[in-house]
């Protein structure tokens, strides 16, 4: 467990925005902003499938899909990433739900990576694509959430997110200040 009083000089040290290709990392595990079937598709899920290799798609095919908010493990093959942790989030609405299944793919991709004892994982923004979640919102989830779990859990030990844009990264990087001081 981590006490409150160190947090905040603990906090900003584990969190950590960057503007990049989450493919081109060498972290333990990288998150894929999947679809349901693990199939792959587009964006980044797209490009993370195809720089893990076949080998990734066969793997996700023994799998049977994810339901939105969860998350599923599976090898990182070609990637510099031993692992890659799929999580599925919602299609945005604007309904209460959205923030929930969103903040749960974010909660569950986390508590996967503790029990695997994965040590440092990226996360892309997840949801923000396609998907059409509003990144200032799906930001400040993301940033609370890893936040919360990582103040009272030492692992991971270090959590990117991985933004693809500099009005992106800078967006996450403003929020984090603020978040973690």
């Amino acid at each position: 467990m981590i006490f409150n009083k160190r947090r905040p000089m603990i906090l900003r040290e584990r969190l950590e925005a960057r503007q990049g290709d989450i493919t081109q990392l060498a972290v333990d595990a990288i998150v894929n902003a999947a679809n349901s079937s693990l199939l792959g598709g587009g964006g980044v899920d797209g490009a993370i499938h195809r720089a893990a290799g076949p080998e990734l798609l066969a793997e996700c095919r023994t799998i049977g899909g994810c339901p939105t908010g969860e998350a599923r493990l599976t090898q990182g093959y070609r990637l510099p990433a031993r692992y890659v942790i799929h999580t599925v989030g919602p299609v945005y609405r604007g309904r209460p739900e959205d923030s929930r299944l969103l903040a749960g793919c974010y909660t569950n991709s986390l508590a996967l990576a503790m029990a695997h004892g994965i040590r440092t994982l990226a996360f892309p923004a997840i949801s923000c694509g396609v998907y059409g979640y509003p990144i200032a919102d799906a930001g400040k989830i993301a940033v609370d959430t890893c936040a919360t779990f990582m103040d009272t859990h030492e692992i991971p030990a270090k959590v990117i997110f991985m933004l693809f844009s500099p009005a992106d990264l800078d967006l996450y990087a403003r929020y984090l200040s603020h978040r973690v001081g």
